[in-house]
């Protein structure tokens, strides 16, 4: 196959290169800066690409004799759209690793248009949402009819600067959750629960986390909640509400994401480290059916995911052109075909 990683030199990016070295894949790499993909091409090897998001023509032009484009510069809030345009313009299939609810709504919005053009549109191909999307189609089949669905995880990882920029962005709008359907505002930290991890139970709080978005179009349900471990979550509420209208000034929003760049490091994964990812669904008499799952590093992972999900996309086995999420384009046990992952047997009650 002939696929691209585009944002190739950024944290992901250079470890989703690395991974499909390792697996026998020449990818080629791509982003907006020759200073950076130029050496990273040299040393692996590897065919590049230089082409702005800003520049239509060129990005088109870019994607020349390509069948996959794996999306890895965020924020995706504002690349993701013009990627998705020259996809769509050239018959490229796209997928990317946001965990950006208002991304995967527009993306999903486009579904029509993905249609007429014979392309696969797939947000959300990395640790966002790839295990949490497995375990939510899994619970979807369990509980049929189901009215609430609750999602879950414990990790711990090095965020890249990207990463630490998208949740910069987002941090002085609130949380999100799905209810009666819909996505709406509610304060960070709204809900706590407690989760019943493999390692044991622990209390998570609300957070918006991608699946708000895509759980619903894998499963209908319509009131979901996204969860994670926060310390000190009791307070987060009282506390972003104090501290909400200072994250949204535009001058906080530019000062942030420049320190991100300059300071927060990219690091190597840490393989040692698992997720662990819980979710709860109830149906409308009260019967509740819970379900774990444990993977590798979210990095890890990603890296993984990306590679099979480009594999899937330009391999004999079609999937439907259109808007998807992991488990409506390759169906609820993708996850499970990774390495290191591992689903619990389901808890009723």
């Amino acid at each position: 196959m002939s696929w691209m990683i585009y944002g190739a030199s950024g944290h992901t990016g250079q470890l989703v290169a690395e991974q499909a070295i390792r697996h026998g894949q020449r990818p080629v790499l791509a982003g907006r800066s020759p200073e950076r993909i130029e050496p990273l091409a040299a040393r692996l090897g590897l065919e590049y690409r230089i082409a702005d998001l800003a520049d239509p023509a060129a990005l088109c032009a870019a994607l020349e004799g390509i069948d996959v484009v794996a999306h890895c510069a965020g924020p995706f809030s504002a690349t993701a759209a013009p990627m998705i345009e020259a996809c769509l313009a050239t018959g490229t299939h796209y997928l990317d690793i946001t965990g950006e609810i208002d991304v995967f709504e527009a993306v999903y919005a486009r579904h029509a248009e993905a249609e007429r053009a014979g392309v696969v549109l797939l947000p959300g191909a990395g640790f966002d949402v790839v295990p949490t999307d497995c375990v939510a189609a899994k619970l979807a089949a369990l509980v049929p009819g189901a009215i609430e669905l609750d999602l879950a995880f414990k990790a711990a990882v090095k965020l890249g600067p990207g990463t630490v920029k998208t949740a910069i962005e987002g941090a002085g709008f609130g949380g999100k959750a799905r209810i009666d359907g819909e996505v709406r505002t509610v304060p960070i930290g709204h809900r706590r629960i407690t989760a019943g991890f493999p390692s044991g139970p622990r209390m998570v709080t609300a957070i918006p986390w991608g699946d708000v978005s895509s759980a619903y179009r894998s499963t209908g349900i319509p009131n979901i909640t996204t969860y994670t471990v926060v310390p000190l979550g009791g307070v987060l509420g009282k506390g972003h509400r104090l501290a909400a209208p200072l994250l949204r000034s535009p001058r906080v929003q530019r000062a942030g994401k420049t320190l991100a760049e300059r300071f927060v490091q990219r690091g190597a994964v840490a393989k040692d480290r698992r997720t662990e990812v819980w979710g709860q669904a109830r149906d409308a008499e009260g019967h509740r059916v819970a379900l774990t799952l444990t993977t590798p590093d979210p990095i890890a992972l990603t890296a993984d995911a990306v590679l099979a999900a480009a594999a899937r996309l330009s391999g004999e086995q079609r999937i439907e052109p259109g808007a998807h999420t992991p488990s409506t384009a390759f169906g609820a046990d993708f996850a499970l075909e990774l390495e290191g992952v591992q689903l619990s047997e389901p808890v009723s009650g």
